[in-house]
């Protein structure tokens, strides 16, 4: 079955838009838990533009206490500075079940492709041991159709998440066949080498089942835009529901 994690970055962009403590972030999480989703996503960036060093051990903290994973994304190169103490220090405070690594920018408005692990990859090699080190789980953001994927495997990582954005894009357009073939096949690859797949990036309503019922064995789904989107229309509570009937529906259970 595919686990549903839930991405607060589009709430807490809210709340520091105003600033004070509204939207609140441990509210919507504790909802989005009630409403059934598996767990939870941060993406904190070095210029807390959304998520803050605070709210990782807040949610980290309601996490523990239900039971389910919490998921940090993150650039693991990029260098600490003031309210943000890097990836790694983050990841040792309060001890994630996954840890998922992203190669973006400051610059980026939101991560935009996956890692090249020919270049990458002897930097990424100690910094996968030093995560995996904290008990955490070792997901690596990956292109779909990158020939190199298996790489990932060979660097240490678990598991490697599908970056979904040309397939959301091309299925918008009515072209998502041979996207859709691409990313079956980058799944097929990862797993036949060992690595799980989870998937993320501009997945909705509308494409996440033809994703699902295509894209074979995927573990989990991180939703956060879309998913806030919905929310303003339908509610919270409603919208996690109705994401968790997709998830359900695609592993053949009777939601």
């Amino acid at each position: 079955m595919t686990a549903l994690s839930v991405n607060l970055n589009k709430i807490a962009v809210l709340r520091n838009s105003r600033g004070g403590n509204a939207p609140d972030i441990l509210r919507a999480a504790t909802v989005c838990l009630n409403a059934g989703a598996h767990g939870l996503t941060v993406h904190p960036r070095p210029d807390a533009r959304h998520i803050r060093e605070d709210d990782v051990h807040v949610l980290a903290a309601l996490c523990n206490q239900r039971g389910v994973e919490f998921n940090i994304e993150g650039n693991p190169f990029a260098p600490p500075r003031a309210g943000y103490p890097g990836l790694l220090a983050l990841c040792e405070a309060v001890r994630p079940a996954q840890v998922t690594l992203v190669p973006d920018g400051d610059g980026q408005l939101t991560s935009d492709h996956g890692f090249d692990f020919r270049s990458d990859g002897e930097r990424l090699r100690p910094v996968i041991a030093a995560f995996r080190a904290l008990g955490a789980r070792v997901s690596v953001f990956v292109d779909v159709g990158d020939p190199f994927v298996s790489l990932a495997a060979e660097l240490g990582a678990q598991r490697v998440e599908l970056y979904t954005g040309p397939f959301a894009e091309a299925f918008a357009q009515q072209l998502a066949g041979p996207v859709l073939a691409a990313a079956a096949s980058t799944a097929r690859l990862a797993q036949s080498i060992g690595l799980a797949v989870n998937a993320g990036h501009d997945l909705n309503q509308d494409n996440l089942g033809p994703f699902l019922a295509q894209v074979p064995g995927v573990q989990e789904v991180s939703i956060g835009h879309a998913l806030i989107d919905d929310a303003l229309y339908a509610g919270l509570d409603a919208t996690v529901r109705a994401y968790r009937r997709i998830v359900d529906a695609a592993a053949g259970v009777n939601a």
